[in-house]
């Protein structure tokens, strides 16, 4: 997360020198009157959008609250729709674009899913799972996998450590590999 925090403040110089330089293309090819008219308009459209999008992700969050779903997809829903309105609304003709394209459905839903799994990435499994619900697994038979080592403990007390008793063998004790596989009838 450190990483990525390094480099906002040249994305935010990258954005703001884009959206000169096509504020200054589009001046210049249907004047600058219109082209400022254009970004207030924009402005203006996003935030109509932006208290639509906030009510609307709201009502979907409570009817999911209500009704005992998980509220994950409609958090999510609801963030890439609000992120589309505020980058709507926001002075520039290039945010202006990609937040129109957020709004568009199958794009939002592409973006809804990659949000998706991006939190689930960063959160424990039970917590995704609480949040977006229970998941299908797919499960591959592997061959048998040798452990690196025997497992240690804390000996209660001494701060030493001593080798653990071996965890109970299911199936062989055999490590199931697997990966999550959205649910199809979202």
């Amino acid at each position: 997360m450190r990483r990525t925090l390094k480099f906002v403040p040249l994305v935010l110089l990258l954005s703001v020198a884009a959206e000169l330089a096509v504020f200054v293309v589009v001046g210049r090819s249907v004047g600058f009157g219109v082209a400022t008219l254009l970004v207030f308009a924009a402005s203006l459209l996003g935030l109509v959008l932006l208290r639509r999008e906030g009510v609307r992700a709201w009502r979907g969050f409570r009817e999911a609250a209500r009704s005992g779903r998980p509220p994950g997809r409609e958090v999510t829903e609801g963030l890439v729709g609000l992120l589309g309105a505020l980058l709507l609304a926001a002075p520039g003709l290039v945010s202006a674009v990609v937040g129109v394209v957020l709004l568009v459905p199958p794009v939002r839903r592409l973006a809804r899913v990659g949000m998706q799994r991006s939190a689930e990435r960063r959160m424990s499994s039970m917590a995704a799972g609480d949040l977006f619900g229970p998941r299908r697994v797919r499960v591959y038979r592997g061959a048998p996998q040798e452990p690196a080592g025997p497992p240690f403990e804390p000996a209660a007390g001494s701060g030493q450590p001593v080798e653990a008793a071996e965890p109970p063998v299911v199936d062989g004790g055999g490590a199931i590999e697997g990966e999550i596989v959205e649910p199809r009838n979202r």
